[in-house]
């Protein structure tokens, strides 16, 4: 079921140069909740700067659901000490409350408002709230709630001048994008590797139903939580953030041209049902567009292509513009065992994997063969730890054990592991694929598994406050390490300077900048 990867992984070996230089960040998501364990009903402090524009704390979905970046860092060390700063810095800032440690969200009241993100009076502020007004109506407010960790990865150029033989960014641009599609379509076909490993949402709080149906077979636990038993993620399961609507829209990763337009034909496709939600209700804006995409990041997706936009650009358009510069990953859980989220670990197995993905051999796929890598994504997200699991490969009805091919996998990862240690010259690569190989035989000790057996004892209330209590302390007393104090009190600053800016320039009634946005 495992590709042949053993040509390019010898030629990785004579080239590893070709990996000097990889090129990484993170964005972690987290809602503040009261030291009841109940999803906060505060703004966005002040004290943590604009949400519109601060560079390293922003706010996802709703004022409760924070949001952390890091900048662009080619050291994971550093990486991981930067979004460790800004944890300790709003820590501090945050009073009382704690942040959520976990993916799926805490207790929410039945019928509680959760409000909005909100970035100010300019236009391109209300537009971004008004596009969340979309998703609440489109979707509702908790599932937007549940959280996760988005890892950006980019290979360095030395790479594709060693593999493709491309002068520059420029004139390779259709080279390098063929690259990151080839990796695209093995992390559909092989992806289900990272909530096997590192999945963390097997249980959900019975108020995320809200009363709801569902076709799961939950068991239920005296203090009323619902869990599977082998589940892996039921964040990205259909409970979680999928969008059934969107899995008919034909859009593959074969091409950036077929990409870019199926991309542009889903925000241009209307939607019957959406249509009938109507634009306007009692003078209140309830969606931008009642197309099947409000705009383009409305594409739930496990895996992106991306490159940074300019102002004013649509991310398809900076796309076709300059190509893929680099990946999006997008199906991390929160780690509830760190308290920022994520830790060294994840980052090291996800370079490995980024690599092999690029590396081995991948067919063009047709979106029927990409819906069909859904039902091995959907067997390890439901019931991964399941003994005896098997797994297809497309639409093949073939079956392989899922710890034979997991195996297999890492045979192939600990060749790129040696490339690695042998550029930094030790052996953490390495160190990685003995740790989380053992998942394969003793599924015991993955991210699901550990969680789900604190979660029987203490309930996911209990759980999640008592790692909020510690994370928060334990943050709270740590020194910043890479930034300073002063870094943070000038970024305060600057973002409110930014934001006031903005919006003194807008010139343009909000009704009329936003029918330009059509």
């Amino acid at each position: 079921m495992i590709p042949d990867v053993s040509q390019a992984l010898a030629w990785l070996e004579k080239h590893p140069q070709a990996l000097q230089g990889i090129r990484r960040g993170l964005e972690r998501e987290t809602l503040r909740v009261t030291p009841e364990g109940q999803l906060a009903t505060t703004g966005h402090p002040e004290s943590l700067g604009s949400a519109l524009t601060h560079k390293w704390i922003t706010t996802d979905f709703a004022e409760a659901l924070l949001e952390f970046i890091t900048p662009v860092d080619g050291d994971i060390d550093h990486m991981l000490t930067v979004m460790r700063d800004i944890h300790r810095a709003t820590a501090r800032a945050l009073g009382d409350e704690r942040m959520w440690p976990l993916s799926m969200p805490c207790y929410v009241k039945d019928g509680q408002n959760i409000e909005l993100a909100q970035y100010g009076t300019s236009n391109i502020g209300r537009f971004k709230t008004l596009y969340r007004e979309g998703l609440k109506n489109r979707y509702g407010a908790l599932m937007q709630t549940i959280s996760g960790v988005h890892y950006n990865f980019s290979l360095p150029m030395a790479f594709w001048q060693a593999k493709c033989g491309v002068q520059d960014a420029q004139s390779g641009k259709e080279a390098i994008s063929a690259g990151y599609f080839r990796l695209i379509r093995n992390y559909y076909r092989f992806g289900w590797v990272i909530p096997y490993l590192f999945g963390a949402s097997p249980a959900i709080c019975p108020s995320f139903l809200q009363g709801k149906p569902t076709t799961l077979p939950f068991e239920k636990t005296e203090s009323g939580m619902y869990y599977l038993p082998y589940a892996t993620s039921l964040r990205l399961s259909d409970l979680g953030y999928t969008n059934k609507s969107q899995s008919n829209l034909g859009i593959t990763f074969n091409d950036l041209q077929t990409y870019v337009a199926g991309l542009k034909r889903a925000i241009k496709t209307p939607s019957e049902e959406y249509a009938r939600m109507g634009l306007v209700k009692d003078g209140k804006h309830l969606q931008i567009n009642t197309n099947i995409l409000q705009i383009e990041n409305e594409l739930y997706a496990p895996i992106r292509p991306k490159r940074v936009t300019r102002e004013g650009e649509s991310p398809s358009d900076a796309l076709l513009r300059g190509g893929i510069e680099y990946i999006e990953v997008r199906s991390l859980d929160i780690n509830p065992f760190s308290p920022i989220g994520v830790d060294e670990q994840q980052v090291r197995f996800l370079d490995l994997f980024m690599v092999w993905c690029v590396l081995a051999d991948a067919p063009e796929m047709s979106s029927d063969e990409l819906l069909c890598t859904r039902k091995n994504w959907n067997r390890v997200i439901l019931e991964g730890r399941k003994p005896g699991l098997t797994l297809g490969m497309g639409c093949e009805t073939a079956q392989h054990p899922l710890s034979e091919v997991g195996k297999d996998l890492f045979k192939d990862l600990r060749r790129v592991a040696v490339t690695l240690d042998n550029i930094a010259g030790n052996h953490e690569y390495q160190q990685v694929c003995d740790q989380l190989v053992a998942c394969f035989d003793d599924p015991e000790l993955t991210y699901s598994a550990r969680i789900l057996r604190s979660m029987i004892d203490n309930g996911i209330g209990g759980t999640g406050l008592a790692l909020a209590e510690q994370y928060r302390a334990m943050l709270r007393e740590e020194p910043l390490e890479v930034l300073s104090e002063d870094d943070f009190a000038k970024e305060h600053d600057a973002s409110w300077q930014r934001q006031r800016e903005i919006e003194e320039n807008d010139r343009e009634p909000f009704e009329a900048w936003l029918a330009k946005q059509a």
